[in-house]
């Protein structure tokens, strides 16, 4: 670990699911022009790749202080039929966009807490969305479940509907750890969960964890890591944590004294990165492991992964559909996010309007810097020998980069940059030097997270 490095790097920077990044979007699309652009994306599309569709489902029974989510907190459990019906609202004035069966390849229901609902108003929504849909073959529906409430008969239900793959969010097993920040749940429940999936026939099993949370130390790490290795999930997420308080008010439970530090943090990911390195688990790309057989694993090899607004995908279409509160939409040439709250949500669906309230068209430059990035986060790679993959921008991009190859971390070529197993860790700066937008207007306020 290069601590002059860390210390060198470790600036506040954004996780790259979109470019444009979320605060530097303008040309907000209205809702005519946004339709237009969904439709013709579908109509370009459909028929060859098919579309993905992320469902936000934002109720969660307690708030875990560390979340950086758009969530509703309540134990009230009739909630659930209204929430669910909304969205199949807004579905219904989707298909009336579209003007054809969209072909589903990829749904994912995030949160929030998925499995807060009920298995009986998770099978109305799915339901609801597949009736008036068809699925392409390789279809992959995946799911967030808390461990606390995520039942056999939710498993059950959601593995008849075509769901194969599920993400539990575990974070750490230290009970120090899991005291402050409110997410606790015992390594037996954890096991239980997981055994019961793969008995059902879920074929993928992914479990978040989190470093840098307030008292994490790197034996509770190291402890974390080892539990899981017991259990032997196909993919584990290895998050930096988001430090935002003045985003997310529930953070101030603990302070900035209670949190590890720039060198002592990274020791932490490199104290993980390590044991699942041993253990056989690769890394694919930021912050992310996969087990050999994995299919993500198999598309980091093939070059074929794709990053979008819900994470590391082996599936690629370019039309992504948001449901729910907050949900961000993505018709490849342009993004649309739906409205935060709950009520404002209810209120637009409920007059037949698409509940968007900002968005993105982007520009020629978006573009190509966007290919640019995520050739970067998903193959550690990227060239512009094309003229396709050229602008000015690329070229002050690469001259930005000439510090950090000095510093080992990327080779620049004619035409080329590689990004070095020691320059892995540093994926979000070596991103930062194609951000455009954050380079014309360098934030003076908190807007983003440290990279390490």
């Amino acid at each position: 670990m290069d601590v002059e490095l860390i210390r060198k790097y470790n600036v506040p920077g954004p996780r790259y699911t979109s470019y444009p990044t979320v605060p530097y979007w303008d040309g907000f699309p209205t809702v005519k022009k946004w339709k237009e652009e969904v439709n013709d994306c579908f109509n370009q599309t459909n028929s060859k790749e098919g579309i993905s569709l992320y469902i936000h489902l934002p109720y969660c029974e307690s708030l875990c202080t560390y979340c950086g989510c758009n969530t509703r907190i309540t134990i009230n459990h009739t909630v659930e039929k209204t929430y669910i019906l909304s969205v199949l609202k807004e579905w219904e004035l989707y298909m009336e966009v579209f003007g054809g069966k969209p072909r589903i390849k990829e749904i994912h229901l995030g949160g929030g807490t998925p499995t807060f609902f009920s298995p009986e108003n998770l099978n109305i929504l799915i339901q609801g969305i597949l009736s008036v849909s068809t699925t392409v073959k390789e279809a992959e529906f995946s799911f967030e479940a808390h461990p606390n409430n995520t039942t056999a008969a939710h498993l059950q239900t959601l593995y008849d509907l075509g769901f194969r793959r599920m993400s539990l969010g575990i974070q750490d097993f230290d009970s120090q750890v899991q005291h402050i920040v409110n997410r606790v749940q015992s390594y037996e429940t954890v096991e239980k969960v997981t055994q019961q999936a793969r008995q059902i026939g879920f074929t993928s099993i992914n479990f978040d964890l989190i470093y840098g949370l307030p008292l994490q130390k790197k034996y509770s790490v190291a402890d974390t890591i080892n539990k899981v290795m017991l259990l032997r999930p196909d993919r584990i997420a290895f998050y930096s944590y988001a430090h935002v308080p003045w985003v997310k008010p529930g953070q101030r439970k603990f302070t900035e004294k209670d949190l590890p530090k720039d060198e002592e943090k990274r020791e932490l990911y490199e104290t993980g990165r390590k044991m699942l390195e041993e253990a056989g688990y690769e890394e694919i790309g930021m912050d992310h492991f996969a087990h050999k057989k994995d299919p993500l694993y198999k598309a980091s090899k093939n070059r074929a992964l794709h990053r979008n607004f819900m994470g590391y995908t082996h599936s690629y279409t370019q039309l992504m559909i948001g449901l729910g509160v907050s949900s961000i939409s993505d018709s490849w040439y342009s993004y649309a996010q739906n409205v935060k709250t709950v009520e404002e949500y209810y209120k637009l669906v409920n007059n037949g309007t698409l509940p968007i309230f900002r968005g993105h068209v982007l520009s020629e430059e978006d573009l190509i810097l966007r290919k640019h990035i995520l050739n970067i986060v998903c193959k550690f790679s990227t060239s512009w020998k094309n003229e396709s993959g050229q602008c000015e921008a690329v070229y002050r991009s690469v001259e930005r980069l000439k510090e950090m190859e000095k510093d080992g971390l990327v080779i620049i070529e004619p035409f080329h940059l590689q990004v070095t197993e020691k320059g892995k860790p540093f994926i979000r700066n070596i991103c930062m030097a194609f951000d455009a937008r954050l380079w014309k207007n360098v934030p003076k306020t908190g807007i983003f997270s440290r990279v390490i």
